[in-house]
């Protein structure tokens, strides 16, 4: 790979980042530690705003029209959303990844992008 070369790319491009996102949820929907964050969520939507955020944080196509990480996510902190949660969410994203056979270093940039938003998430 080139240092040009983006993460978006790295992991496989749009069909990479659809199946992780699928393959994400489904762990997150099973998940008794943050399923009930998602109990009135149309979860085709979720996805799919899922699937441009994460393409444009990789360095992928920028499509995302979501709202930011703070006001996108205040609703759950007031329903208890904390360190914990955020915690199982990156557990299930690096469990996603290794399932789909990602390189370690890859995952650990997946990892660090993730963390870049946990205070925004929390509101803090």
């Amino acid at each position: 790979m080139t240092e040009t070369t983006t993460l978006y790319e790295q992991l496989g491009g749009e069909a990479a980042v659809n199946a992780a996102v699928d393959i994400f949820y489904r762990k997150v929907l099973s998940d008794y530690r943050i399923n009930r964050f998602f109990d009135d969520v149309n979860m085709a939507q979720q996805a799919a705003k899922q699937k441009a955020f994460l393409t444009m944080a990789f360095g992928g196509p920028h499509n995302y029209t979501g709202e930011d990480m703070r006001k996108g996510h205040a609703h759950l902190v007031k329903l208890g959303l904390d360190d914990s949660h955020f915690d199982a969410v990156m557990e299930n994203l690096g469990a996603t990844l290794a399932e789909l056979n990602v390189p370690q270093e890859l995952i650990a940039q997946v990892a660090a992008i993730g963390e870049s938003t946990r205070n925004d998430v929390l509101g803090r």
